[in-house]
């Protein structure tokens, strides 16, 4: 058995959901899977002497999921006042047109198509309902549209899919970039150097309470990984589907459509800074 302990980041041992932090409560969706790991964190945000909460994530469309959301918000002494997206893919978004009609709120994204209200978000925006800060940080990559949530009181940062509480992310190419996901995971390793991040707060997965080591773990496995491509490339692989039959041989197939996406964004990355 691993110890957790020593895994990149720190996972937190124990069940996945529940508080996490004096503002942060994590209500797991019921949708598990190779690409979800244990489902979607559906996170819940409040000052604790406050009535609104903010709810980021709604998850899937599934209508226990969203009742139970609801339900404990209400039994925190909160009603939700916001809901806000790190990002368009189902498993986090879905769920939110028929959340904000449970709920009577906005809901507040990047991507204008997934907005309920005139108000989105954008990179710096400060979100301050019930006198909650929450500040927004654009982190695309994984997807053009991922953003990321500060949450400076607790000294922790939302990360939707940028990060996850175990292995790692992709990058959902062509719409995910990889150049611009490494952009963003140096601008959140920044904020736990910067601004006193500790911990991080996923969109899948257990809480990681070393978040500089989960970051720069993301970067050394990206180089890694940037290097097995070359690799594979300089040995005669030439497809998407030739590197990752080469490159990710010991994983699992079922997850080899996603490695596919990545490398398809690896190779399009090297091929831009004419490194093959």
């Amino acid at each position: 058995m691993t110890n957790a302990a020593a895994l990149p980041g720190q996972p937190r041992g124990g069940a996945i959901g529940g508080p996490a932090t004096a503002r942060a409560h994590c209500v797991l969706a019921p949708n598990p899977s190779a690409m979800t790991l244990d489902g979607t964190n559906t996170w819940i945000v409040a000052e604790p002497d406050s009535d609104l909460a903010v709810v980021i994530d709604p998850g899937p469309l599934h209508e226990g999921h969203l009742a139970n959301v609801v339900a404990t918000v209400e039994q925190a002494g909160h009603r939700v006042g916001l809901t806000l997206l790190t990002h368009g893919h189902a498993d986090h978004a879905e769920g939110a047109s028929r959340f904000a009609e449970l709920t009577g709120t906005r809901v507040r994204a990047l991507d204008p198509a997934l907005r309920l209200g005139d108000e989105g978000l954008a990179g710096g925006d400060v979100v301050t309902t019930g006198g909650l800060e929450l500040r927004v940080v654009p982190t695309p990559g994984h997807t053009s549209d991922s953003l990321s949530f500060h949450l400076p009181a607790d000294g922790v940062v939302l990360t939707g899919d940028t990060v996850l509480g175990r292995g790692t992310t992709m990058v959902a190419h062509p719409d995910g970039r990889l150049g611009e996901y490494l952009d963003s995971l140096r601008r959140l390793r920044s904020m736990t150097v910067d601004d006193g991040v500790h911990t991080v707060l996923p969109g899948h997965g257990p809480v990681l309470t070393d978040a500089r080591g989960a970051i720069e773990y993301y970067l050394a496995h990206r180089a890694s990984r940037l290097a097995q491509v070359e690799t594979a490339i300089e040995n005669g692989h030439r497809t998407a589907p030739e590197v990752v039959a080469h490159v990710y041989a010991d994983v699992d197939r079922s997850l080899w459509p996603a490695a596919e996406l990545s490398v398809r964004a690896q190779l399009e990355y090297l091929g831009e800074r004419d490194l093959i």
